[in-house]
């Protein structure tokens, strides 16, 4: 690995970190454990081991992509990465801190397309970092669907 690969990955993994890190702001608290939750929701230890594997896939994704095509030859493969990022980083805000659970959804909703959007575009420049988003795609599809059944089971939760 020459020293551009390995700031090429430090810089994907930083990035990751960053989403992450709403994740450390905005938890779960007094307010969730109080609101009606289905009896297959994981419990709350899961999420951050889980999310660790997921972003270290993440980030692993995003820098196959951009060490085979660079940034110019994988301009809108990478903006989409950019974007799913910040999406990711604004669920936990949007839910947690603001306790909006219908925008929240939407947020989600938002993340599942463009993390499948990023798999169609990363699968002809890395098949490899394509497949390492699958997991991704379907834990989110899990945690819209836990969103939405939270969300629909608290139709009257405060804010």
């Amino acid at each position: 690995m020459t020293l551009i690969d390995g700031l090429g990955l430090a810089g994907f993994v930083i990035a990751c970190v960053v989403a992450a890190s709403s994740g450390a702001i905005f938890k779960p608290g007094a307010w969730y454990e109080g609101l009606a939750k289905p009896w297959w929701r994981p419990p709350n230890w899961l999420f951050p081991p889980a999310w660790t594997l997921l972003y270290c896939m993440i980030a692993a994704s995003g820098w196959l992509v951009w060490r085979k095509a660079g940034f110019s030859g994988a301009a809108l493969p990478l903006a989409i990465y950019g974007i799913q990022l910040v999406l990711n980083a604004m669920w936990s805000g949007v839910f947690f801190g603001l306790r909006r659970m219908d925008l929240a959804f939407v947020n989600v909703s938002a993340l599942w397309v463009s993390i499948a959007a990023l798999i169609a575009l990363f699968s002809p420049i890395d098949s490899l970092a394509a497949w390492l988003l699958v997991p991704y795609l379907a834990w989110v599809s899990f945690a819209a669907f836990l969103n939405y059944t939270v969300w629909r089971m608290n139709p009257n939760a405060p804010a």
